[in-house]
């Protein structure tokens, strides 16, 4: 199903527009996330030296992220100024494996943050993931900004994440009511392409290519 672009209010009354991001968007989303994550308590729990959402997205494109899921938010002369974008993940119990979204990085100028961009970004993929038939969110964020959107702690479901543990920052929301029930017990796997160590290298070089500019 095709998303249709929204107009949105922001908190100070800015109007945005909340649109599917497009291949010619790319570069500007990246800088974006760079830019939104370019912060030193970020950067040192990284350990890598350099922000790595930007590297998130630019690879999300290329395997298990979800391009319907993918928006911008720009303002009325088409500045992109936010981003958001969902990945596939699933729950796992013995035999069963459950597919579920998982989200992130969402990201939004420095300048443009606390005035409900972000909120705006959370909203129209909530919506539009419902209306596509997705069942449920996992995703780890802080606790105390997401359960105004209707998420839980995951524990909640009586889901752990992928080492069998619960934290606050580790929530949940189901889109379809019931759609967790039969994988209580479960543990949650996301992408890769979040792991940091995994990826320290690849973020690195991927890095240079903006830190000059």
């Amino acid at each position: 199903m095709a998303y249709k672009s929204t107009d949105w209010s922001s908190e100070n009354r800015m109007k945005i527009n909340i649109r599917l991001e497009e291949e010619k968007d790319y570069r500007r989303v990246e800088e974006i996330t760079r830019a939104a994550f370019d912060y030193p308590d970020r950067i040192k729990r990284g350990q890598i030296g350099c922000p790595y959402e930007h590297w998130m997205v630019h690879e999300l494109r290329q395997r298990d992220g979800i391009m319907a899921l993918s928006f911008v938010a720009e303002l009325e002369n088409g500045t992109i100024i936010g981003h958001i974008i969902c990945s596939n993940a699933v729950v796992k119990k013995e035999n069963q494996v459950l597919p579920v979204l998982n989200f992130g990085p969402l990201s939004v100028l420095p300048e443009y943050q606390r005035q409900g961009v972000g909120k705006a970004l959370v909203q129209a993929m909530i919506e539009q993931a419902k209306r596509i038939d997705y069942g449920a969110i996992l995703f780890f964020g802080r606790p105390e900004y997401y359960p105004q959107f209707g998420f839980k702690e995951a524990i909640f479901y009586e889901i752990s994440d992928s080492e069998g543990f619960n934290y606050p920052a580790f929530m949940a929301m189901e889109l379809k009511e019931g759609y967790l029930k039969d994988i209580r017990g479960g543990k949650y796997f996301e992408s890769d392409i979040y792991n940091d160590e995994l990826n320290l290298e690849t973020v690195r070089a991927f890095d240079r290519e903006f830190a000059n500019k």
